[in-house]
């Protein structure tokens, strides 16, 4: 059985290091494919279960040379009690990473799992639980160290020559005395470059890690040698002030890469760390992590939900604005569903528990959006080789640099090693590495915070592409659900008395038109009814008050024999105008007509008119007659009608306008939709949809709300600007740098140390403008929901 998994590893000064473990993971038995994150430090592995197991593959992470946090579960799914992990007592508990886990649990991302205590690389890098966070404090703590003993070498050495500094304590020579403050600024702050470097060299990578111990590890051997073996000068200021600012820059740099997970670490913070639970007839709490299915759970005002259920009773106004994006609370009800980490607002209901551990909505949205940023744009496959072999050409630019301008120029050994170490330095692969996984990981967090879930990168890049984008009617442009829109009464009754007379037949029935009557009449007061008869085809009819009363078509009042004098013509244009017509009659006499239609969602015209604003052209799938059709395209502005369409045509219409030359997206909620889906260039799942379409879907919208189409074209347009300009300056930069750094431009030449900040500098500007993204306003995302006009407009709803 193939599955996929998601596991964490530790890479402080490691950012192409994904590579070797892409490299090596691909190359174990069972595994089909394996990419991995730079910016998220996660890798997604697609594998057969019956050939290799988590356990393998985390061992084969650690073979590279990296510190394994092992599979990353939502909390709810692997909750650590002190150091153990609660589950229930039915399933069977496996040990990983330190921790147990639920045997079978499918394997999804998101939160990182408990490192073990004995992590040999994580103390060996300084690392001591392996997450982003923890690292970014050892950067710190080796920048501060670096910098307060660079501070005296600056001082004492010649570089600084501010002041005749004092004599060095206890005697010593000079170069001793710097010897000694160098070795403490840099053995200590440099060592993960060192590691980095040697496992990448190991695993056959050339990495950003390799240029920083060339750079710094030949100034510091060089001027090892000069102190102590042979005459020369030392570079050991020079070294120092260079190690200073790369720490600073990769500080900052791992700093902005921790803030484009957020929206994991927000959505891992959702569900609740205890339930309560009915055992035994009484309630006990629970770790959320121990609900079992098909356990009853209790819901009291202000608790989160902790898993997916279904209510058995009670009612309440249920916050799932978390994970769906709407901000108005949905009323809950005997028979409705509820999902895990939501938030009760009002009432105290009960539920019983349907999906839990990793199949509750939160683990599958985690595992999208986790999955979403571990895969690779086409653009980053191309970086990923341009970066490898950019340290290459760093390596043998650096060392022409130093043949041309110490052994053919004649320039002094000085002047030739400083720029030789400048081009090692200046060089900078982590720019190109990081340009498209760091907008990819904002772009799909923000679209996960706004119930958009891209499930690859793929996906994310096509969606700016698209030519037109097809609608499948019922269901995504329309409720799906029918409404009475309109109630005319016969001369000398009312309206009220035409829908009390329809609804105390139709309480009964669970027909959608007999439903949308008796909501409709829910304020009004219902006579008894008895004799209540189904008329297949036609309508039903029963006794009401003591009067025989007719509710249906046509048809049924023709075969009665009861007129519709003045009300014909209005029956005719009710039906003409694509309602569908309930007629109702009392002692054989006609009573009034109801129109009923499918109500259009609030938000289909506004879609429509956006989308077309931005060059996408609309097309409208639907079984409807081809007048009709037309109709309802023309009240939402709607460009192409694909009419009288049967539901295993649909991927052939998506085909015929691909065979045009179109990119096409397609939207869809049901079953039958999901042929379309996957044969369409993106395909949209509506959230309200089938597991079946979300499957087949590209792109799943949490909301049921046509409008988040918009904004995941929008969002994939914005995310796509700052792939791009984010691949511009790292190839512009690395085109610059190299011939400034070599001296080409003899007599301006940079310092190594200036080499130091724009090499920094370069990563730092990628992640930060690729966080700018969160800031832009685009429309569609992080909307306000639209308000619900009192009476919506209506299409036909097909009897």
């Amino acid at each position: 059985m193939t599955t996929t998994a998601t596991l964490d590893f530790s890479a402080s000064a490691d950012r192409l290091g994904h590579l070797g473990i892409e490299k090596h993971l691909a190359a174990q038995p069972g595994v089909d494919s394996a990419t991995a994150n730079p910016a998220g430090l996660s890798v997604t592995v697609t594998f057969d279960e019956s050939r290799t197991s988590i356990e393998a593959l985390r061992k084969a992470v650690e073979d590279c040379g990296y510190h394994c946090a092992g599979e990353v579960l939502p909390r709810h799914v692997c909750a650590d009690h002190g150091g153990q992990m609660a589950m229930p007592a039915a399933t069977a508990p496996v040990r990983h990473a330190g921790h147990d886990r639920l045997a079978g649990a499918r394997a999804v991302a998101g939160a990182t799992a408990k490192p073990s205590g004995h992590d040999a690389m994580a103390h060996e890098m300084g690392h001591g639980a392996g997450d982003m966070q923890s690292m970014v404090r050892d950067m710190r703590n080796r920048f501060w160290v670096a910098l307060a003993f660079t501070v005296p070498i600056f001082i004492w050495s010649p570089m600084g020559g501010m002041f005749t500094p004092p004599a060095p304590p206890f005697g010593l020579r000079l170069d001793l005395w710097l010897f000694i403050l160098a070795t403490i600024a840099v053995i200590w702050p440099v060592w993960p470059f060192v590691v980095a470097a040697w496992r990448a060299l190991r695993n056959g990578i050339l990495n950003m890690a390799v240029l920083v111990v060339l750079s710094v590890g030949t100034g510091y051997v060089f001027s090892v040698g000069s102190t102590f073996f042979f005459p020369g000068v030392q570079f050991y200021e020079a070294v120092a002030v260079l190690l200073v600012f790369i720490l600073l820059g990769h500080w900052l740099e791992m700093r902005a890469r921790a803030g484009a997970s957020e929206a994991i670490r927000a959505l891992l913070d959702l569900a609740p760390p205890m339930a309560t639970v009915i055992r035994d007839g009484r309630e006990v709490e629970v770790p959320t992590a121990e609900v079992l299915k098909g356990e009853t759970v209790v819901i009291r005002p202000g608790n989160k939900i902790p898993v997916d259920g279904e209510v058995t009773e009670g009612a309440s106004l249920v916050d799932e604005s978390m994970l769906t994006g709407e901000s108005m609370p949905v009323q809950k009800g005997v028979g409705s569903m509820v999902i895990g980490a939501t938030i009760n607002k009002s009432g105290t209901f009960r539920y019983t528990a349907t999906k839990v551990g990793a199949d509750t909505a939160l683990a599958q949205i985690v595992k999208l959006v986790q999955e979403a940023q571990n895969s690779k744009a086409p653009a980053q496959l191309l970086a990923d080789r341009a970066s490898q072999w950019l340290v290459l050409v760093a390596i043998v630019i650096g060392v022409g640099t130093f043949a041309v301008w110490y052994g053919w120029i004649g320039a002094e050994l000085l002047f030739a090693l400083t720029l030789t170490i400048t081009v090692f330095v200046i060089a900078c692969p982590d720019a190109l590495g990081l340009a498209t996984p760091m907008a990819v990981m904002v772009g799909t967090g923000l679209g996960a915070m706004n119930g958009i879930l891209f499930k690859n990168a793929s996906a994310l890049e096509d969606a700016t592409k698209l030519d037109v984008v097809i609608f499948d009617k019922t269901g995504t442009l329309t409720m799906g659900q029918p409404k009475v829109v309109e109630v005319v009464a016969a001369e000398g009754r009312t309206e009220d008395e035409v829908l009390a007379a329809a609804a105390a037949v139709d309480k009964g029935s669970d027909h959608p038109l007999a439903v949308a009557i008796v909501e409709r009449a829910a304020s009004l007061t219902l006579g008894a009814m008895s004799g209540f008869e189904t008329l297949d085809g036609r309508g039903a009819r029963a006794e009401v008050a003591g009067k025989a009363v007719l509710v249906g078509n046509r048809r049924l009042m023709d075969e009665e024999k009861v007129s519709l004098g003045a009300l014909t013509d209005r029956a005719d244009a009710l039906k003409g105008a694509g309602r569908t017509v309930v007629h109702v009659a009392e002692g054989g006499r006609i009573l009034g007509l109801i129109a009923i239609a499918d109500a259009l969602r609030p938000s289909a015209r506004e879609t429509v008119a956006k989308l077309r604003e931005r060059g996408v052209q609309v097309a409208m799938l639907t079984g409807d007659n081809a007048g009709t059709a037309a109709r309802i395209a023309g009240e939402l502005g709607i460009d192409i009608v694909l009419a009288d369409v049967l539901p295993g045509q649909k991927a052939d219409k998506v085909k015929e306008l691909q065979a045009q030359g179109k990119k096409v997206g397609m939207v869809g909620d049901g079953v039958n939709d999901a042929p379309a889906l996957t044969q369409a260039d993106v395909g949209f799942a509506i959230g309200a949809g089938t597991d079946v379409a979300m499957e087949s879907a590209d792109v799943v919208l949490m909301k049921s709300d046509p409008h988040d189409v918009l904004g995941a074209i929008v969002l994939s347009r914005a995310t796509l600007r700052k792939m791009h300009q984010n691949l511009f300056w790292a190839v512009a930069y690395n085109v610059v740098a190299f011939p400034l750094a070599a001296g080409v431009f003899y007599p301006f030449t940079i310092s190594p140390e200036a080499a130091a900040i724009a090499m920094s500098g370069s990563s730092a500007l990628v992640a930060v403008n690729a966080l700018l993204l969160k800031r832009t306003r685009l429309e569609g995302v992080a909307r306000r929901a639209p308000v619900e006009p009192s009476v919506p407009p209506m299409t036909e709803m097909k009897a």
